[in-house]
């Protein structure tokens, strides 16, 4: 399996597990990645027994090592600077007016990290696209307008 394979199926990993905290479970690594990555990265020719060992070592790997990683290894840190989030806010959306939270349909909850007001007024569940700015920060934007606010992950 090549590093950037490994590098994006660890960041994957990390951003499910913080969003599967609300229920305390972890889906399994077959949950968490495509069934054409899943294919590529040879895991479908696992046995049951196998994928749940694989599935233990992520979750303690993620437990323990994964900050580790990504506070001495350039490349983790690389590759976390280079994810964008793509899913849709769960639920009625109005906007944001300085402390909203946003949660998202992928489980994740985030933060509006800087102050400002915008009146959404489209569809509900609209798509938003999460990734960084030039200084490291993350920023959300509503795909359907291009507005954009500061973001901070809380799980």
């Amino acid at each position: 399996m090549s590093k950037s394979l490994l590098i994006s199926l660890f960041m994957t990993l990390l951003f499910v597990l913080q969003a599967q905290a609300e229920d305390k479970s972890f889906p399994g690594i077959e949950e968490i990645m495509s069934s054409e990555q899943f294919s590529e990265a040879g895991l479908d020719r696992l046995s049951a027994e196998e994928l749940k060992a694989l599935n233990a070592w992520l979750v303690r790997y993620t437990a323990g090592e994964a900050d580790i990683m990504r506070q001495h290894s350039e490349e983790v840190r690389q590759a976390s600077k280079d994810v964008d989030i793509r899913s849709r806010i769960k639920g009625d959306f109005n906007g944001w007016s300085g402390e909203t939270i946003f949660r998202l349909e992928n489980g994740q909850v985030w933060r509006q990290r800087l102050s400002g007001r915008y009146s959404y007024k489209g569809p509900p569940n609209p798509e938003i696209s999460i990734g960084r700015n030039f200084m490291g920060f993350y920023m959300m934007t509503v795909v359907e307008t291009g507005k954009k606010v500061g973001v901070k992950l809380v799980r």
